[in-house]
């Protein structure tokens, strides 16, 4: 793929962004083996978008008009994984009361991810390196061999090699699992990609709430953006815009809070991590852009304005030396900006 011909990608109900080398490098390689029928194993941090990973080599395999299935593998008890993957038959267990077909079935000549393989118990993995080597199985409680045609992605942020050595997961399916082996770059690693991610999480945060246009992020909000080092990678950065899109009463944006869990109740006093963080005595003030500073002066002095007349837009407007419909107008920009007391203005 020509890394000048495209940057973002989507499927539906998903889109991949970025434009840094860490992200097109890694879409290159996706796209490299999607048409290969073959299982890949994708390596990443928790956040980094392993599951959007896999469903780009769906969409891009020639599998893409058949289902595409996932199963988070950490997300059940393991006694319940088997059942959950292959299926059962009516009265395989206690509460099994009907036949029911399992992952496997419904990914009939798509692709099935499996998402924490490494959670998966090892008399589980025994039954899918069957699959993978040929192509069948059987139901729980069922001695019947049910054929399918499905490609296997799977997905972990643990170290499966350690966890072979430590006898939790079986070498012969690492191997076959392992055709290929995708490490799904952490954000750290894509900074260029952190402000295009914010505007466009800003952007539909917006477009969920009803709101005409989306808050813009100040530039020491994206200073302080691209700074921090996500340890919840993508899905942490989309929590904290969206978390300040939808808390912002002004048209931009100068600070994110990272930390949702703070509080001064909290029990120990948890810190307060901010996008804008108070500056050290003697500092240099922060630099700030035209567009920043020009807002929050006329801010200001509307509600200054405002404030004397005693909310009168009317006298407020000549205070300012405007006429009434410049003074309106201006208001009408702001006014998410500014404090209630002034918000709550007359007309005259």
């Amino acid at each position: 793929m020509s890394r000048n011909l495209k940057t973002s990608f989507s499927f539906g109900y998903s889109e991949a962004i970025g434009q840094s080398e860490a992200f097109l490098d890694f879409q290159e390689k996706l796209s490299r083996v999607a048409p290969i029928n073959r299982p890949v194993l994708l390596i990443g941090e928790r956040g980094t978008g392993k599951e959007l990973a896999a469903a780009r080599l769906h969409y891009l395999s020639g599998r893409w008009e058949r289902p595409f299935v996932t199963l988070n593998c950490a997300s059940l008890a393991p006694t319940l994984i088997e059942a959950e993957l292959f299926g059962h038959e009516r009265g395989a267990f206690t509460g099994a009361l009907q036949r029911r077909a399992g992952r496997f079935e419904a990914a009939e000549g798509g692709t099935l991810f499996l998402d924490e393989i490494g959670n998966v118990p090892l008399e589980v993995q025994g039954k899918i390196l069957r699959v993978v080597e040929y192509n069948s199985f059987e139901r729980v409680g069922s001695a019947e061999r049910i054929d399918v045609d499905v490609r296997i992605v799977a997905a972990t942020n643990a170290d499966l090699r350690e966890l072979v050595r430590r006898d939790r997961f079986k070498a012969d399916l690492l191997d076959r699992l392992s055709f290929e082996v995708l490490v799904v770059p952490p954000l750290r690693a894509r900074r260029g990609d952190v402000p295009l991610l914010a505007r466009h999480f800003a952007a539909r945060m917006a477009k969920e709430l009803g709101r005409e246009e989306a808050p813009v992020l100040g530039e020491m909000a994206c200073a302080a953006l691209e700074r921090h080092p996500w340890p919840g990678n993508v899905r942490e950065l989309k929590n904290a815009v969206e978390r300040a899109v939808y808390r912002a009463d002004a048209p931009l944006i100068a600070a994110v809070e990272f930390d949702p869990f703070h509080s001064p109740y909290a029990p120990g006093g948890t810190r307060r991590e901010q996008a804008a963080p108070a500056e050290a005595p003697g500092a240099e003030p922060p630099r700030r852009s035209l567009k920043e500073a020009t807002w929050s002066l006329q801010v200001s002095m509307l509600e200054e304005a405002l404030a004397r007349s005693r909310h009168n837009q009317r006298k407020a407007a000549v205070d300012l030396g405007l006429s009434y419909n410049q003074f309106r107008g201006l208001y009408r920009r702001y006014r998410a900006g500014l404090r209630g007391a002034a918000a709550a203005g007359r007309p005259g």
